[in-house]
Parts: structure tokens; C-alpha cells; sequence
């Protein structure tokens, strides 16, 4: 059988957030569309923090009023505290993703608190959620290093692990905020957070500061990951860790996958046409992916 790995496209949200350009509404409606089209089926579309922090995503609510609401297609909203899970709730999102922190350097500076007061406030708020019946998730940050404290010891990882499983979370991502992890790294993270995780599934969210996205996703898969975030054109990176540049980009790991026989369920021509869009139209700057500039398998 062949196997499949579910592709989160978090370009609307982690790849704009700390983009230069702040692209209008209009035009990131027309961005959600293309990736619909490119058969994305679940992507973070929306940020419910405060917007003088992160401004590119002041228009969260409004976005979450317009997008296109197509069976099958979900949308994932980011929260960090009790108000953003309301209004990420109030705004109809399809899943909410909290984030928790793997270490109090970051922690304290991104969001005034340590790796144990995330997953206490996780513990308060994710009720609401579930309440409302709307899936939660989480998504550790620093996961495999801290800009102000360096390593993260990945012990603290199946502590949270745990903690998000037992108040209700149904998947959990590490996050690799600044791009320092490898694939060695990878391995003895995922071999602690799964002992802790449960029927949790497991997400991986690189960024690929320091070039070693790819590797860290097939050192993933071959752990026996199946959820992975990118993004179209490889936009992205956390306006609160110095010098993190941006996500994996999407259409590199689709082309990567493929030539595996991985299925995705994605088109890998619409979405290098989306990167390409990115530059001309959308961002009106270039991309960083390989495949917006190379293109797929060379033809002859």
C-alpha cells in the first residue's frame, strides 16, 4: 500500500506573519484559493494574538469571515492565551493549535511564560475547546534549541507530550523555531515524545534556517511521522527568534515525496504556480523555495 503523509500548509499564517510585505485581505483570500486548488486540505489560516505584535495578522477575523468554506477543506487557527482561543472560536476555525514552549528563554520573551505555565494555562483553556467541539492541537516551540538558552534538553518534549495529551489535545508538533535541529536530533526527540503521546498523532515543523529541513523530514517520515507543516515558497519565520528565516518550503517537500511514491494529494505545478505568484503578485518579492526556480523533474 502506498503510503501517505498529510501536508499542513501554514504559508497564510506562519508565512506571512513575519513577512516585510503585509499583504491585504483581498489578496490573501486569493492565496487560500490557490492552495485549495492545489488540493491543500488543512492550513493555518489565521493568527489570534495581539496585532500590534504581529500586524500581519490583524486581519485575522475578517480572513476567517471569507474564506472559502469547501467540504474537507480545515482551518487552523493559532492561539496563545484564553482571549485568542475565544476568538479563534468565535471566528469558526476548524481546529485551534495552542502553543506551548520548550524553554523559559524564549518562553518569557514570546510569551511571558515558562515551558510549565504553557502547559498550565493549555490545562484552563483548552476546555473551550472542547466545549465548542472543535479539535485542538499543539505545537511546542524552540523545540530543538532556544536562541537566549541554547539546547532543550528533549525530556522537557515528552513532558509536554504528556501534559497535551492528558487535557484532550489530539496531535502535537515540535517546532524547530530557529532551524538548528538535525536528523540525529530528530530521532531521539521523537523516540521520548512518543512514549508520552499516545494515540496523539505527531507533527514536524521545520524551518530551514540552516538548510537541513529536508533531512530532518525524512529522518521524520522514517520514524514513522505522517503529518507535516510547509510552506508555499518557503515564506515564513517566528518574529520573535533573531535571525529565524523561513519554513520548509512546500513544493520542495512534495517533489521530494513523490519521487519516494508518497502520495500528498497536492499538485505539484499549482503550487510551484503559487510560489511563482508569491513573487509576482503576492509578496511581489522572490521565494526562497528550489522548485519555484528549477522547476519539477527536468524534461528532456
Amino acid at each position: 500500500m502506498t503510503r501517505k503523509i498529510e501536508i499542513v500548509e501554514v504559508g497564510p499564517r506562519d508565512g506571512l506573519q513575519n513577512d516585510p510585505v503585509l499583504m491585504p485581505t483581498d489578496v490573501k483570500i486569493e492565496f487560500v484559493e490557490r492552495l485549495i486548488d492545489a488540493g491543500v486540505k488543512r492550513m493555518e489560516a489565521a493568527s489570534f494574538v495581539h496585532p500590534k505584535l504581529v500586524p500581519a495578522m490583524a486581519d485575522s477575523a475578517e480572513v476567517m469571515q471569507r474564506v472559502p468554506r469547501v467540504d474537507g477543506v480545515k482551518y487552523i487557527g493559532l492561539a496563545l492565551n484564553e482571549k485568542g482561543m475565544r476568538r479563534a472560536l468565535d471566528s469558526r476555525c476548524d481546529e485551534v493549535n495552542y502553543v506551548m514552549v520548550a524553554s523559559p528563554g524564549f518562553g518569557l520573551k514570546n510569551q511571558n511564560a515558562t515551558p510549565q505555565q504553557t502547559a498550565d494555562l493549555f490545562d484552563q483553556i483548552a476546555v473551550l475547546a472542547h466545549d465548542d467541539g472543535v479539535p485542538v492541537s499543539v505545537t511546542v516551540s524552540v523545540a530543538f534549541g532556544d536562541p537566549f538558552d541554547g539546547e532543550v534538553d528533549p525530556k522537557t518534549l515528552g513532558e509536554l507530550a504528556g501534559r497535551a495529551k492528558a487535557a484532550g489535545a489530539v496531535e502535537f508538533a515540535l517546532g524547530d523555531t530557529i532551524g538548528v535541529a538535525d536528523p540525529w536530533a530528530v530521532r531521539r526527540a521523537l523516540d521520548i515524545v512518543k512514549a508520552q503521546s499516545g494515540d496523539m498523532r505527531i507533527r514536524m515543523h521545520f524551518h530551514n534556517t540552516r538548510n537541513t529541513a529536508m533531512a530532518n523530514i525524512y529522518a521524520a517520515i522514517e520514524a514513522g511521522v505522517d503529518v507535516i507543516d510547509a510552506s508555499v515558497g518557503g515564506i515564513g519565520g517566528c518574529p520573535f527568534a533573531p535571525a529565524a528565516t523561513g519554513n520548509v518550503a512546500t513544493e520542495d517537500v512534495v517533489y521530494m515525496l513523490d519521487r519516494a511514491g508518497i502520495e500528498t494529494g497536492l499538485d505539484l505545478d499549482k503550487l510551484i504556480e503559487t510560489a511563482k505568484w508569491l513573487e509576482t503578485d503576492g509578496l511581489k518579492h522572490p521565494v526562497e523555495s528550489a522548485l519555484s526556480k528549477a522547476g519539477g523533474f527536468a524534461q528532456v
